[in-house]
């Protein structure tokens, strides 16, 4: 199954990255990491979506591609105390990574930087911009979002899964 969103403008990209990471938070923890693959052309809205995607989880530090540094790990603030209440306090997540693979060559660059140990993990959220670079490496269940430009100002999100 297969989602499709529009956005015409850099806040709606983020707003909808915001809904989405309240909607993570609220899932359950599972064997490994929750992971959200990001694929599209530069300027597709990846690091866009990602700005909201943090926020939704409560993280205050300014999200920027980490393409010099590939790896950055941020801790989960989670749901509010309110949220808890109506969502249940037990959601778990503890770690958000945001990994650019912009700069990845062969997927195993990435294995050499603990991915693995990252992903086996079920208490962190793991999103990867530029995930076609390691797309062998990425375990069934990845959530994946492919952005793609429509115009200057307008970008499809097709949001499913990898098989």
């Amino acid at each position: 199954m297969r989602v499709k969103y529009l956005t015409t403008a850099p806040r709606q990209t983020q707003k909808l990255g915001e809904i989405l990471a309240k909607e993570a938070l609220k899932t359950k923890l599972k064997k490994g990491a929750l992971i959200l693959g990001l694929e599209g052309d530069l300027g597709g809205g990846k690091t866009t979506f990602l700005q909201g995607f943090a926020k939704g989880l409560g993280t205050k530090e300014k999200i920027l591609s980490p393409t010099f540094i590939i790896l950055k790990r941020f801790k989960i603030k989670g749901l509010t105390p309110h949220q808890k209440l109506r969502f249940g306090a037990g959601q778990g997540f503890k770690n958000f990574y945001h990994i650019d693979c912009y700069r990845i060559e062969k997927p195993k660059e990435i294995l050499d930087l603990g991915f693995k140990e990252v992903i086996s993990n079920p208490k962190n959220i793991v999103t990867i911009e530029w995930a076609e670079r390691i797309q062998k490496i990425l375990p069934a269940g990845t959530i994946i979002l492919k952005f793609e430009l429509i115009n200057q100002k307008t970008r499809k999100i097709t949001v499913g899964f990898k098989k």
